[in-house]
């Protein structure tokens, strides 16, 4: 018995060491990857909570701060587990790392999954700073926990996943940036991160709900304050099905070695 259990544990020992590393690389330049979105994240705050905070209403019930909060934790976490595997990955094919990682005992599941861990963790981090930063400029009725929780999760879980296949994908550091800005930053400003998609003209307001990080930021409002443009089932089960998407491809990826072994 004894021996199956030390067999357990050594068949998971490379995980854990793999995962160990990935939040140990973050933590350690911390001031970069942690404090450097959570300032961004407080000016945010201070411009729109204590300038128009409490002098603009845009949805009937909720101060202006009171609807923008949500969006601003929600790109924290979206920018921030999108960045952590997305550069830890290609710093490792960059300088050929990832050949040590391919022949040690990892399985596929278990790389996707510590780096995975490690991202939700940074990402969840910077978002759980931010909303205690917002606390100062107002307070959040968390009309659902459980389930603004469990929003929060599922886009960690997304965009780290989404972080894997672009770091395999890029050809360099320039590529990785343009993801970020040309990708991810216009989606999270067009996804009603500011506005209700409610007062958008036609046809920008349909526009709207092709945009998948629209459902992502209203799902998780809707469970923090009770207010969404969708219904929170719409929301949750678009996501997850685009989260579920994006983790059989970066599997697939990654069980095959695709562009690592190069």
């Amino acid at each position: 018995m004894a021996n199956n259990t030390d067999r357990d544990f050594n068949s998971w020992l490379p995980f854990l060491t793999l995962l160990r590393k990935e939040i140990l690389r973050f933590w350690r330049v911390a001031t970069q990857t942690l404090l450097a979105p959570i300032v961004t994240a407080a000016l945010y705050l201070f411009v729109f909570g204590a300038t128009l905070g409490d002098r603009l209403t845009i949805v009937d019930g909720f101060s202006y701060a009171q609807f923008v909060i949500p969006g601003l934790i929600m790109m924290g976490i979206i920018n921030n587990s999108f960045a952590n595997t997305s550069s830890s990955l290609f710093m490792s094919r960059y300088l050929g790392g990832i050949v040590d990682l391919l022949v040690t005992p990892v399985t596929p599941p278990q790389f996707i999954m510590a780096y995975t861990l490690a991202a939700m963790l940074r990402g969840l981090l910077v978002g759980a700073v931010v909303w205690l930063i917002s606390t100062m400029f107002a307070a959040l009725p968390w009309e659902s926990p459980l389930l603004g929780i469990t929003m929060a999760m599922l886009a960690s879980f997304m965009f780290a996943q989404f972080g894997l296949i672009a770091a395999i994908y890029a050809q360099s550091f320039d590529t990785i940036s343009m993801y970020t800005s040309f990708l991810i930053l216009p989606l999270i400003f067009l996804g009603g991160v500011f506005y209700p998609i409610s007062i958008l003209p036609e046809p920008w307001g349909q526009f709207s709900y092709l945009n998948p990080l629209f459902y992502l930021i209203d799902g998780f409002r809707h469970a923090l304050i009770g207010y969404g443009d969708t219904s929170y089932l719409v929301a949750f089960s678009f996501s997850a099905t685009l989260a579920l998407v994006l983790f059989i491809w970066a599997a697939w990826l990654i069980g095959n070695g695709h562009r690592l072994r190069s």
